[in-house]
C-alpha cells in the first residue's frame, strides 16, 4: 500500500508526521523498544524503531533524506485555454507558462527566488518555442532569480499529471518542502506532431525503430485507438454524443455559476498589437446540441464506420497550468492553508493499439491500492479525450457519470496537451469543497499506452 486515506489507518509515530501500516519485528505483547518498517505514501519503505513507553520513534527511518511528510496542494491554477489561433496566437510560449506561476506567487505571498525549490512542467512538443526545457525556462521569464531549477517531462498527455505525481513524491520522501508541478501547451504555435519526423517536414529521421515490430504489431493513431475502444466495448455513436452534450452543458453551468472563478486565472496579454485581458476558455460551444452532434462528419474513419468526430474529441487549444505542492512543515512556516492532501499516485501500462483504456486499470489499481471503492470517491476528473475512453471507463469501473467531470471536460474546455493534468488535479480541491466531498481522484488516457491517477482528500 501507499498513501492511506486518514480514515482508514490512523496515524503512527505522529511526532514525524507519519502515516503508515507497520511490520512489527516482534509479537504485540512484547516489552520494550521494536523495530518497525513504515510502508508509508507513495511506496516508500522506510525503517526505524518505536518505544511504546514514550509514544515515540526513537531511531530516525534509515535514510538520508529526512522524515516522511504528506505532500499537500495548497493552490492550484490554471490559464483560460484559448482556442487553436485564438487570444493565445501571438503569446509565446514561454510568457503563458509563466503565467501560473506568478498567479501562485500573488495568490500565497510567496518569493518565488527564495521559497521554490524546483519547478515541475509537463509539455509534450518539446521543440521550437517549447524546447530548450521549457520548465527552467519558465521561472526565470517570471522574473524568479536563476537559483529556481526546473524541469520539463513528457508523459504525453499525462505530462502535467504526472508533474504533480512527481513533486507529490519529492515532498512527501522529505526531499524538498515547496515545488511547483504543472504545465503548458501551446498548440497554435507549436502544433501536435511538431517533435514527429513523420509529421513535421522539417525533422528528418524514422518516427519508430524497425525493432518495435519485432514486439508489436502495428503503430495506431490515439483517434483509431479511441475508435477500436467503442467497438470492443460496443458503444454507439449517441452513446459517446450523450458525454459530449453533458460536457459542453456542465462546463456552461459551471462558467455560468462562478465555479471556476478562483481556478482560472485572467492572462494580460498582446493580440494584434492590443493589449488584451483573456478571462475565459475560448474553446466551449455551450448551445451544442445532440442533433448538431449526429450531423458533424467522422473524423478518424469512413462515415458509418466509426463514432468519433470533433464535437466529441477534446479540443486542440492554447494554455498553462500549475499547483503548489508543499510539505506540513513548509504549510506551518507560510501560514498557508492548503486545499487537499495528495493521498495517493499510480501510472500503468496498458495495450499500445487500443492505446487509451489506461484510466481503467489506474484507478482500480489506486483504489484497490488503498482498500477504496469507486463509491467512496465524491468527484472524479477523466480526461476527455476522446468521449469512447469515458464510456468504457464507466462501463468497466461503475464510477459515478453524476461524480464525474462535473465542471465539464476537455471535450469542452479543450486539452492543452502538456497542461491538462494539473488543470484536473487541480479541480478537484474546489469541487470537494463546493459538495462538501472527501476524496476526489483524477485519471487520464496515455499516448502508446498508458494510464495515470491521483487521490486527493479534501482539508477542511
Amino acid at each position: 500500500m501507499n498513501g492511506f486515506p486518514r480514515d482508514r489507518y490512523g496515524s503512527f509515530g505522529s511526532t514525524h508526521g507519519l502515516d503508515c501500516l507497520v511490520q512489527e519485528s516482534r509479537a504485540e505483547d512484547a516489552a520494550g523498544p521494536r523495530s518497525v518498517i513504515f510502508d508509508g505514501p507513495f511506496g516508500v519503505d522506510l525503517f526505524g524503531v518505536f518505544d511504546d513507553a514514550t509514544d515515540r520513534s526513537i531511531k530516525t527511518p534509515a535514510t538520508d533524506s529526512g522524515y516522511m511528510s504528506d505532500a499537500y496542494i495548497v493552490d492550484a491554477v490554471r490559464t483560460p485555454f484559448g482556442d487553436r489561433n485564438g487570444v493565445f496566437r501571438d503569446t509565446h510560449p514561454q510568457d503563458l507558462a509563466a503565467e501560473p506561476l506568478l498567479a501562485l506567487e500573488r495568490r500565497n505571498s510567496f518569493d518565488g527566488t527564495t521559497d521554490i525549490e524546483d519547478v515541475v512542467y509537463g509539455c509534450v512538443s518539446a521543440i521550437s518555442e517549447q524546447g530548450m526545457n521549457i520548465g527552467r525556462i519558465a521561472p526565470m521569464v517570471a522574473g524568479w532569480s536563476d537559483d529556481v531549477p526546473g524541469v520539463q517531462l513528457n508523459r504525453a498527455c499525462g505530462s502535467a499529471q504526472q508533474a504533480v505525481n512527481f513533486a507529490a513524491g519529492q515532498v512527501g520522501a522529505g526531499l524538498q518542502d515547496v515545488v511547483i508541478a504543472g504545465g503548458v501547451e501551446h498548440m497554435t504555435r507549436v502544433p501536435m506532431g511538431s517533435d514527429h519526423p513523420g509529421q513535421n517536414p522539417n525533422l528528418e529521421g524514422q518516427p519508430i525503430t524497425d525493432t518495435y515490430f519485432e514486439h508489436f504489431d502495428e503503430v495506431t493513431t490515439q483517434g483509431e485507438g479511441a475508435e477500436r475502444i467503442a467497438e470492443q466495448w460496443g458503444h454507439s455513436r449517441e452513446e459517446v454524443d450523450e458525454i459530449a452534450f453533458d460536457s459542453q452543458k456542465r462546463w456552461a453551468d459551471a462558467a455560468e455559476s462562478g465555479a471556476y472563478d478562483s481556478h482560472v486565472v485572467p492572462v494580460e496579454t498582446e493580440l494584434d498589437g492590443e493589449q488584451i485581458t483573456v478571462k475565459e476558455d475560448g474553446h466551449p460551444r455551450p448551445g451544442t446540441d445532440m442533433e448538431t452532434l449526429s450531423k458533424l462528419p467522422l473524423s478518424f474513419r469512413e462515415e458509418e464506420n466509426g463514432v468519433l468526430h470533433a464535437g466529441n474529441s477534446s479540443g486542440i487549444v492554447d494554455g498553462s497550468s500549475a499547483t503548489l505542492i508543499a510539505s506540513e512543515e513548509a504549510i506551518a512556516e507560510h501560514g498557508w492553508e492548503p486545499m487537499a492532501r495528495i493521498v495517493d499516485t499510480k501510472v500503468v501500462g496498458v495495450d499500445p493499439l487500443t492505446m487509451l483504456t489506461g484510466p481503467i486499470p489506474a484507478t482500480e489499481e489506486i483504489l484497490a491500492d488503498n482498500e477504496m471503492t469507486v463509491e467512496d470517491i465524491d468527484r472524479f476528473e477523466i480526461n476527455e479525450a476522446f468521449a469512447s475512453v469515458i464510456t468504457a471507463w464507466l462501463e468497466d469501473t461503475g464510477a459515478s457519470w453524476e461524480r464525474t467531470n462535473v465542471w465539464g471536460g476537455a471535450i469542452a474546455h479543450g486539452h492543452p496537451l502538456g497542461a491538462t493534468g494539473a488543470a484536473l488535479v487541480g479541480k478537484l480541491p474546489y469541487q470537494l469543497d463546493a459538495c462538501d466531498g472527501q476524496y476526489g481522484l483524477s485519471t487520464m488516457c496515455i499516448g502508446f499506452g498508458q494510464g495515470i491517477a491521483t487521490i486527493v482528500e479534501r482539508v477542511e
